[in-house]
Formats: structure tokens, C-alpha cells, sequence
């Protein structure tokens, strides 16, 4: 029987990439069945269930229901290998055959449809044939590999739940940490290392912006919250535009607004959501600094008095995640050696935004994620033709191309775990 290392080689040597049906029928699994942000049982179960059985020391619910799977192996460095499990509040829209039909509520949160529509499916799966490589390969390898199934990195806080939960004294403290995110911007088959910008600062921010209610056919008797959440949504657009500088990537959207309750009825507040990003604390700073003073501002020249100015709050991911660019030159090297230059792509550093950062911050240890393609070629083919626009992530109807897809990730994780472990 061949070894999953070499299926996979083999498969990479071929026209078309294929990763082991069980892999595959495994992300299916997944993919049909995803839990929300610390909700992520029945996975980290099925992570902990496969790791115990490749024949790591499986250590379950790490910062809730976080998953920590440690194989040592002689002397050597420890690396850190991060998979995020969590899905998204998104009725999927694919019509796969294995679509996601799940449910679920944050917290006393109303029910809504739950859709791994960030790919934390496939980034699990590679998980999994990683940790089988690695079992299998003890030879190509000398160390010690610390896996972890990570909860909650859509929400930010996943990743400093497992460290408050003694990730780095209750198990080996890692000298590289490693981590991989599908992507919709390039083919399956192809990865991409950012040299150094990878993802950005990120804050979700909540503002609501108040007035006075009353009859809409008498709106001089009120202060309209609509009309005055409209003035700030169309005001905050010059804090980007006019107020940044444009040398530095700067990101402000209004993701959501509700307000009111009937067509003749205004009401006594609007909520709106904000997602504003960066790469640079004091600039993501002077953002969020930007928007309080233009929401107080557009109050005041509604007449509005001080008691009912716009409440905000926010939280998020406090820190972009920057590869080391050392190390990232040197995984750039090695998959151009071990999958071929031409499936080493290069991509514009991402506004989305990710926990793992603060992995390797916490450990004080070098860095890198890096992008894998999840489209399929012939979907690819016929959007750089003209043809329909590929889903991004976040969307309903992202869906990757999952045997290409897993085949690369472990081929690409087990080459980065082969290079920094290297057997002596």
C-alpha cells in the first residue's frame, strides 16, 4: 500500500490533482455538518478522533472546545500547525449534493442557516492528511509537532481563548508556527506566501445611532434617526477618501443597518455594523477616532443634544498578521523546489483579517500562513474568459474544488513541516 505522502505525490505529477477519497469524504463531512465560533464539538471531535488514531497525544477542549494534538520525534524544533474549524452565519447557495443545511444561534441569538463559506472545512481536512504524513513519515522528519484545531477565528477570539487556556505551558512552546487559508483568487492546484502583509487589523464595530421618534407624516416633531444614520453611512466615506493616506490600505464598510418597524413610524434609534481595517495600530486607531468624531459631528448638525449622541462600541483582531518575511522566503523556496514555480503564485496582501497572529506573537516565534487555491480549473478558465464572477469567501456560493484542494494543502504543509524539522 502506498504511503498518503507518495499518493500524493503521484497525484501532484499528474495533469489533474487527486487527494485520498477518505479525505475527501471526510471534507463532505464537514462540510455538511459546521458549528459557529465555540460551538465546534462534533468537529474537534472528529480532528482529535483522527489525530488519536495517527498516533498523536490528543489533548481536547483547549480554550473551550479547541483541540491539541502533540507527536514527538527525536531531538529537533517544535512546529505549530493551525487548522480553524469554525463556520458562518450564511445559507449556503451552492446546490452541491452535500450542502450544508445546519442551524444554529449565537448565544440567545436567533437561529440562522450555518455554512462553512470561509473554507474552515477544507483547512481541517488538510489537518488531518498533514497529521497522517507525518505519522507516516517519522523518518523524513526529526522533532516535535504541535497540531492545534482551532476554535472562534471568525469572531477573534479562538486563538487567545487556547492561549489563556495554558496552550504554551501545558504543551511544547513552538520555534515556527504554520498555518493555511483557501483562497478564491487563485486555482486549485497553486499556493501563494505572502513575503511579508498577509492579513489585516480588523474591528467590528457596533453604533447606534439614536433621535426621536414619533409619526411619519409629522417629522418636524422628531430628530429621524434613518435620515441621520444615512448622513453619517455617506459622511464616513471621506475618512478613506480624504483623510488617509493612500499609501497605506484602509478599509471602512457599513455591513448592516436596521431601523424601524412599520412605513409610517419613525423610530427612536437606527443600529448600524462596521467592519474597518488596516494594517497599522495607529492608523486603525485614527480610524475608529475618525468615525466617532463624524457620527457626533452629523448628531450635532441634527440638532441632537448631548444625551442622545451615538453610543459605539467595538472589538476584533487588534493586530495584522505579518509573515516573517525569512521564513516565508524560505517556504517560498521550498514549495517552488518540491511543487514546481508554476504553481507558486504571487498575491497583493489581503484586507480580510485572522487570529493566528497571536500564536506566534504569544510563543515569540516566527510566522507564516499562506494561501491555497480552491477553485476549480475549469471554473477558473472561464472567469479569466469573460464568464461568471467566482464567489469570494464569505459568500453563499464559495465552494472549493476539494480534492485538488486537500491534495496541495498537505503536499505543501508536509514540504514546510519536511523543511523546518528536517531529519539529521
Amino acid at each position: 500500500m502506498k504511503s498518503l505522502f507518495a499518493s500524493l505525490l503521484l497525484a501532484a505529477a499528474a495533469p489533474a490533482f487527486s487527494a485520498p477519497v477518505d479525505l475527501v469524504t471526510l471534507y463532505k463531512d464537514l462540510h455538511t455538518h459546521p458549528e459557529l465560533s465555540f460551538q465546534e464539538t462534533r468537529s474537534a471531535g472528529i480532528l482529535a478522533a483522527e489525530a488519536r488514531a495517527a498516533g498523536f497525544d490528543v489533548t481536547e477542549k483547549v480554550g473551550r472546545t479547541g483541540v491539541v494534538a502533540v507527536l514527538k520525534n527525536g531531538k529537533g524544533p517544535t512546529l505549530l500547525i493551525r487548522a480553524d474549524m469554525d463556520g458562518l452565519p450564511v445559507k449556503e447557495a451552492t446546490g452541491l449534493p452535500y450542502a450544508s443545511t445546519a442551524m444554529g444561534s449565537y448565544g440567545d441569538g436567533p437561529m440562522t442557516p450555518v455554512m462553512h463559506a470561509c473554507g474552515h472545512d477544507i483547512h481541517m481536512s488538510v489537518w488531518v492528511g498533514t497529521a497522517r504524513w507525518l505519522a507516516e513519515n517519522r523518518k523524513a522528519w526529526r522533532g516535535t509537532v504541535v497540531m492545534v484545531g482551532q476554535p472562534a477565528e471568525e469572531g477573534g477570539g479562538g486563538a487567545r481563548a487556547m492561549i489563556a487556556d495554558g496552550l504554551f505551558t501545558r504543551f511544547p512552546k513552538p520555534d515556527y508556527a504554520l498555518a493555511l487559508h483557501d483562497s478564491s483568487g487563485i486555482p486549485a492546484g497553486t499556493v501563494s506566501v505572502p513575503p511579508f502583509r498577509a492579513l489585516s487589523i480588523s474591528t467590528s464595530m457596533d453604533m447606534v445611532v439614536k433621535g426621536i421618534g414619533g409619526h411619519g407624516a409629522y417629522p418636524a416633531s422628531t430628530k429621524d434617526p434613518v435620515a441621520l444614520a444615512g448622513r453619517i453611512i455617506t459622511a464616513l466615506q471621506t475618512i478613506v477618501s480624504r483623510e488617509n493616506d493612500p499609501f497605506q490600505p484602509a478599509v471602512i464598510t457599513v455591513g448592516s443597518i436596521h431601523g424601524g418597524t412599520k412605513h409610517n413610524i419613525i423610530p427612536d434609534e437606527v443600529k448600524l455594523q462596521l467592519t474597518i481595517r488596516s494594517y497599522d495600530p495607529k492608523q486603525q486607531q485614527r480610524l475608529l477616532d475618525g468615525i466617532a468624531r463624524v457620527a457626533k459631528g452629523e448628531a450635532i448638525a441634527a440638532g441632537l443634544p448631548e444625551a442622545l449622541m451615538p453610543v459605539i462600541s467595538h472589538t476584533g483582531y487588534g493586530v495584522p498578521t505579518l509573515n516573517d518575511p525569512a521564513l516565508a522566503a524560505r517556504i517560498k523556496t521550498q514549495f517552488e523546489a518540491k511543487l514546481g514555480k508554476a504553481r507558486v503564485v504571487d498575491l497583493d496582501p489581503s484586507m480580510a483579517s485572522e487570529d493566528f497572529q497571536y500564536f506566534g506573537l504569544e510563543a515569540k516565534a516566527p510566522s507564516v500562513i499562506f494561501w491555497l487555491g480552491g477553485v476549480a480549473q475549469a471554473q477558473w478558465d472561464a472567469a479569466q474568459k469573460g464568464g461568471p464572477a467566482i464567489p469570494s469567501l464569505h459568500n453563499s456560493g464559495w465552494a472549493p474544488d476539494p480534492a485538488p484542494t486537500i491534495a496541495t494543502g498537505v503536499e505543501s504543509m508536509a514540504a514546510a513541516a519536511a523543511l523546518l524539522l528536517p531529519a539529521k
